[in-house]
């Protein structure tokens, strides 16, 4: 998994991050209740593109993490809606995915697809165990991890449940 490609789902094109994303990505990120759950603040367009300098790279500043992020846009309009994340550890047998995608945009769909579209991704890749920290209250994401096929286990990390997919 030394790269990561653009995926397509039927609706969706994920696009592997650029700094040059910040400047659409701030305003579909810029809304507070896209923090409800997972707290932080709204990022500025420098800090998101310094981020999004950060993640392009593929790899934590120690080495021991790939970093897989994906700009996802509606594929017949060209918009972006929202971000998907995937951390690799263990020498590429597990991996953690997240999703964002923007206040507008939500209730269609959109996390499910293109997290299927990641997990498909990564069993493809070899990766053995996919996981998702998720907000025991926040019960879409917890049906976008249904959705991916990922089963909540009864682990809890920083306060968020467990949902896993394992061999």
């Amino acid at each position: 998994m030394s790269s990561f490609p653009s995926l397509l789902t039927a609706r969706l094109r994920l696009d592997p991050v650029t700094p040059d994303d910040a400047d659409d990505m701030v305003a579909v990120l810029g809304d507070d209740r896209m923090f409800e759950f997972t707290g932080g603040t709204l990022p500025s367009i420098e800090q998101l593109r310094h981020r999004y300098e950060q993640l392009t790279s593929g790899w934590s500043p120690d080495g021991q993490e790939r970093w897989c992020n994906w700009v996802v846009r509606l594929r017949q309009r060209d918009v972006p809606v929202g971000v998907l994340q995937v951390t690799v550890v263990d020498d590429g047998t597990r991996a953690s995915v997240a999703w964002e995608v923007g206040v507008t945009w939500q209730g269609r769909g959109i996390a499910s697809e293109g997290s299927i579209a990641i997990v498909d991704w990564l069993i493809d890749a070899g990766v053995e165990t996919i996981e998702a920290y998720v907000h025991p209250d926040h019960d879409a994401s917890a049906g976008v991890a249904a959705n991916a096929g990922l089963l909540l286990t009864d682990e809890v990390v920083d306060g968020e449940r467990v949902w896993r997919r394992s061999p």
